[in-house]
């Protein structure tokens, strides 16, 4: 009987006893002695007065003191349980959430506070439901992008040996592309687990070199995958930034230009002054990327392709990571997509 409805309705209870113990002394003291004296006043005996008073006024009293402790009670016990209830349905959805059922949900109750609660909760517990969805794809994830060049590692070091493949220029460049591979993932996991970049020391530099440069140096995939490139540089971009940083940010992007491009695509790479920055842009020819997914694109670990084919589909860590990069120099970034067309880009500020 320790129950939060038993409590309050015996507070109840108390109350109104102590409030009817109050009203009745008065009544039968003060009352007594005043209805006594106006008898007298009126050559009424005592005897004959205590019996007109017990008959009139302290039976009555009694019996209207036995009712209202008995409402207050059921009335009590009424607010007690409807209090006691969304709590009890929170104390069960907590259950089932801490045994891992994240789909745990509560009524949303008509008391505001108790609303608030329900809330509360409910915005918890889609929060955990939302990690744990994240942390399950980020396993299957890296699952997959550790998978494909320990296996590509594996099988060319088997032929090798073995002696069913020469060694070659080729062969050696093709286990070092497995490598970097490796080396991309290791160092993006390294800025998100450090929980973001810090800005490093800005420079003022041409963008244009290092664009043009970032360029050729992927025209080999590129070419290989039947992509042709056009750019659209200024003579000169001045810029206020990070090298090493906005480096990385381009080539992120380019690299997944090749990656989502379909064969025999074309990739554009811009970049030129617009007001108080410089817009960086690289977009692709390809299928538009579906409404629903553009907020989440440079969420941590998000990714659009699921199929996790070996050609496509990251680990969902590469934009976030260039957010991160751009975002601590001062800068912008975003996405635009429609049938035939996806561009990204960012803005650094001018020297």
């Amino acid at each position: 009987m320790n129950t939060l409805a038993f409590r309050i309705a015996l507070a109840g209870a108390m109350i109104a006893l102590v409030t009817t113990t109050l009203v009745a002394a008065g009544v039968l003291v003060v009352g007594r002695t005043t209805f006594e004296q106006l008898m007298a006043q009126h050559g009424t005996a005592a005897a004959i007065s205590y019996e007109m008073f017990d008959t009139s006024v302290t039976r009555v009293l009694i019996g209207a003191s036995v009712i209202a402790l008995a409402c207050a009670v059921v009335l009590a016990a009424l607010v007690a349980r409807q209090i006691e209830r969304p709590l009890a349905d929170v104390a069960r959805a907590a259950r089932k959430l801490a045994g891992g059922s994240y789909s745990a949900r509560v009524a949303r109750p008509g008391s505001r506070e108790l609303a608030s609660l329900a809330d509360s909760f409910n915005q918890m517990a889609a929060s955990l439901e939302d990690q744990e969805r994240q942390r399950h794809e980020l396993i299957q994830n890296f699952a997959h992008e550790l998978r494909t060049p320990l296996t590509n590692l594996h099988g060319y070091l088997q032929a090798l040996r073995e002696g069913v493949v020469a060694g070659s220029p080729g062969a050696y460049a093709s286990l070092q592309e497995e490598i970097d591979r490796l080396v991309r993932l290791s160092r993006s996991l390294d800025v998100l687990v450090a929980g973001g970049v810090a800005a490093n020391e800005l420079v003022e530099f041409d963008l244009v070199p290092m664009m043009q440069a970032l360029v050729d140096l992927h025209a080999h995939s590129f070419k290989r995958s039947g992509l042709s490139v056009q750019t659209a540089l200024a003579s000169s971009l001045p810029v206020r930034a990070d090298p090493d940083a906005i480096a990385q940010v381009v080539g992120n992007l380019l690299q997944n230009a090749g990656r989502y491009t379909p064969d025999g695509g074309t990739v554009w790479v811009r970049a030129a002054a617009e007001g108080e920055t410089v817009l960086v842009s690289v977009s692709n020819s390809g299928d538009a990327i579906p409404d629903g997914d553009l907020p989440h694109l440079f969420e941590r670990f998000y990714r659009v392709e699921k199929s996790r084919s070996a050609a496509r589909g990251g680990a969902g860590i590469g934009l976030a990571v260039v957010k991160e990069l751009v975002e601590a120099a001062g800068g912008r970034v975003g996405v635009d997509s429609r049938p035939g067309l996806t561009r990204f880009w960012f803005t650094v500020a001018p020297a």
